[in-house]
């Protein structure tokens, strides 16, 4: 699947760029990064994880488009 967003992560100090990933949600003790089927923002029973990381430590999740705004 091709996806037009990337996330960074920041645990800590550290920033961590997550891509490949359409939605996340929390599962657990964890927030877990999806990768999606047909490009839905949904997490169903078809989504495919691609990252995983203890909610606790994370600080802050910031969405990045990677389609430029006046692109149709």
């Amino acid at each position: 699947m091709d996806t037009n967003a990337s996330y960074e992560v920041q645990i800590g100090d550290t920033v961590i760029e997550v891509r490949g990933a359409d939605a996340y949600a929390p599962d657990g003790a964890l927030t877990t990064f999806y990768r999606c089927r047909d490009g839905r923002n949904v997490v169903d029973v078809w989504a495919t994880r691609v990252a995983s990381f203890r909610t606790a430590d994370i600080t802050s999740i910031l969405r990045l488009d990677l389609t430029p705004a006046w692109a149709p």
